[in-house]
């Protein structure tokens, strides 16, 4: 008997509980990056590999170099079925929560695919509803190779995001923390305030708001 998605492959045997798999099911991996930082938009990528295409060194984007997932970003782009990013933005994140914001980007990502799927799997113990069969993936993005791959392609478009954030405001170190609540980032807060693109829902930023009121 044929391994599930082995087509693909898989980096370990792991096959869905919740649908039903068959040979040449378009499979659309989904990850996020930015749950964490304190500014910028939640960004999803949904990806659907080209089993006759395989891509090497496909891994959890936070193993990876920058160089190489750069160099990956582009063989995706190329060479997957199909491809698609989501996102939710700042003010959606204050609105919804950073749970509910990360579902919805995840469903804007797979609404945006040009090709339809047959199934989504989520790296995560949980995952919207796609209208598609779906399933979570606990640490999906280092055993499902389509799911590293949207974990790569959305890490790299949100660090470009806060590069080019970094070029308007230099004095936040977007490039180096790229938004996340280290100590040079929470300094230029204070220093500096908060940004129209900062979460003001998120505790550090909510703060310095509060206290500026």
């Amino acid at each position: 008997m044929t391994r599930p998605f082995a087509e693909y492959p898989a980096m370990l045997p792991w096959q869905p509980t919740r649908f039903a798999w068959f040979t040449g099911m378009r499979l659309a991996g989904v990850d996020e990056v930015g749950r964490g930082p304190l500014v910028g938009a939640v960004v999803t990528a949904a990806v659907v590999l080209d089993p006759a295409r395989p891509i090497e060194g496909l891994a959890d984007s936070k193993r990876l170099t920058e160089r190489r997932r750069e160099a990956l970003a582009t063989e995706i782009r190329e060479q997957a079925l199909a491809w698609a990013l989501g996102r939710a933005e700042p003010a959606e994140i204050d609105q919804l929560n950073i749970y509910h914001a990360t579902m919805l980007a995840m469903q804007r990502a797979v609404q945006a695919l040009a090709q339809a799927a047959d199934a989504v799997l989520v790296d995560g113990n949980r995952c919207p509803d796609f209208g598609l069969p779906s399933e979570p993936v606990v640490k999906g993005d280092g055993l499902i190779p389509a799911i590293s791959a949207a974990s790569i392609l959305a890490k790299v478009a949100r660090d470009a995001e806060m590069t080019a954030l970094h070029e308007r405001y230099p004095q936040y170190g977007f490039d180096r923390h790229k938004g996340y609540p280290t100590a040079g980032h929470l300094a230029a807060l204070a220093e500096h305030g908060a940004l129209r693109e900062h979460r003001r829902s998120f505790a550090p930023v909510a703060r310095l708001v509060s206290a500026d009121a």
